[in-house]
């Protein structure tokens, strides 16, 4: 189970950017985590998030904690990530859960 730590790629869940991957960049506490997608990847601004929004993936980027977008821009690049980032995930509806 991959677990919430800097570098962590995750989907948020819920808000505007449902489905869009995002990169843990510090953790501030045990409920909230600061996240960057960076914007040009993803469309994931950089902001506070509640860990309940969050699902991790077994991937993660080796960034140091409090990168810049910038910073986080070039290892998504290097480590050849960044098609991954651009991915949306469609999010799951209550109705086809249901089904």
């Amino acid at each position: 189970m991959p677990s919430i730590e800097v570098g962590r790629i995750c989907v948020k869940l819920s808000g505007r950017e449902a489905g869009r991957k995002c990169v843990i960049v510090d953790v501030i506490d045990k409920n909230f985590v600061l996240v960057t997608g960076p914007k040009k990847f993803s469309g994931v601004k950089r902001r506070r998030t509640n860990v309940k929004h969050l699902e991790p993936t077994a991937e993660s980027l080796d960034v140091k904690k409090g990168a810049t977008d910038e910073d986080v821009t070039k290892i998504a690049e290097k480590a050849k990530k960044s098609a991954y980032l651009k991915e949306i995930i469609a999010p799951i509806s209550g109705a086809i859960q249901a089904a």
